[in-house]
């Protein structure tokens, strides 16, 4: 793993702090849905660029592991969020579809991370990337609409605006690039926007929090809600993984894999969305963010107890 990606927990704890240090400034506040856009397309356009979609069928050469990876994350994943979402977030609609958004969207990034930390099969893992992407891509509107088109929260023309402007446009963009691009100039191009993706994250993170910092400090108790429905999330779904695992007879290395590819959560594509999507729903997005800060430290431990697993497994 590059460093970068190793000290991207580091930078984006660091981006929150900034950020709230600076929520007072008056320019931050006034073009921060600008920024936050402008950062979180640049950081987009860098991944389309890097993911290697004409590999796509990879995602397949190990059927039974892609097929129990798809199960869990998008079947299993969001019927239980919404589950766990009703029963404990029902009273605050924002902060409930920040939760939904957030168990989603596997993670694309710090997953693999732990994967070789808990001596999982990086390859297998890294195989499975660009087909959750792409089905996160498809299912997270559908998702919202079927959840929560009822609502007044959701906007039907935001979503469909944020989807071109989020997804639609990077990806096509990235895509005339790498064609237009010779392949030596094209690998350099690609590994400059992979190296910046962490930064212009971090950036966005700072931006959403110099712009929202108020909205934070009026609401903590309310973003603090999360963490129980999320370690709920987390607890059931690794014992799931565990049995399903065993029941299979999947390798150590395929059940460590699975069990980080379905806990990992909060792709920047679910941030990317919000921002667009809920412009007058702070407590949505402003919940993507806050949602790392559990997950990190719970993905490392669960890395550790994966090692302890492997001995007898």
């Amino acid at each position: 793993m590059e460093l970068l990606e190793k000290l991207e927990p580091i930078l984006i704890f660091s981006a929150i702090i900034l950020g709230l240090i600076f929520s007072d400034i008056s320019f931050l506040k006034d073009n921060g849905s600008f920024l936050i856009t402008l950062f979180l397309f640049l950081m987009l356009f860098g991944v389309f660029l890097e993911i290697p979609f004409n590999d796509l069928k990879n995602s397949f050469s190990n059927f039974k592991f892609t097929k129990t990876s798809i199960i869990i994350n998008f079947l299993w994943t969001p019927l239980f969020g919404y589950f766990l979402g009703s029963i404990f977030l029902h009273n605050n609609l924002d902060i409930f579809i920040g939760f939904f958004m957030l168990i989603l969207t596997p993670c694309t990034d710090w997953y693999l991370l732990f994967t070789k930390i808990s001596k999982g099969d990086l390859p297998l893992s890294l195989s499975i990337l660009p087909i959750n992407l792409i089905l996160q891509i498809i299912l997270l509107p559908i998702y919202l609409i079927l959840f929560f088109s009822s609502s007044n929260t959701l906007n039907l023309i935001d979503l469909g605006i944020s989807f071109l402007v989020i997804i639609i446009i990077p990806f096509a963009l990235a895509q005339i690039t790498k064609y237009l691009l010779k392949n030596n100039l094209e690998n350099k191009f690609i590994s400059f926007f992979s190296n910046l993706q962490v930064f212009f994250l971090s950036l966005a993170i700072f931006a959403i929090f110099a712009s929202e910092g108020k909205a934070l400090f009026d609401n903590l108790y309310s973003i603090s809600s999360i963490f129980i429905p999320l370690m709920i999330f987390f607890i059931v779904t690794f014992i799931i993984d565990f049995f399903v695992s065993r029941k299979i007879n999947f390798t150590y290395k395929e059940y460590s894999s699975l069990t980080l590819t379905t806990l990992a959560r909060n792709s920047p594509l679910a941030l990317a969305i919000a921002v667009n999507s809920f412009p007058n729903s702070e407590l949505i997005v402003i919940a993507l963010v806050i949602g790392p800060l559990i997950e990190l430290p719970v993905l490392y431990l669960v890395s550790q107890i994966l090692l302890k697993i492997k001995s007898f497994y």
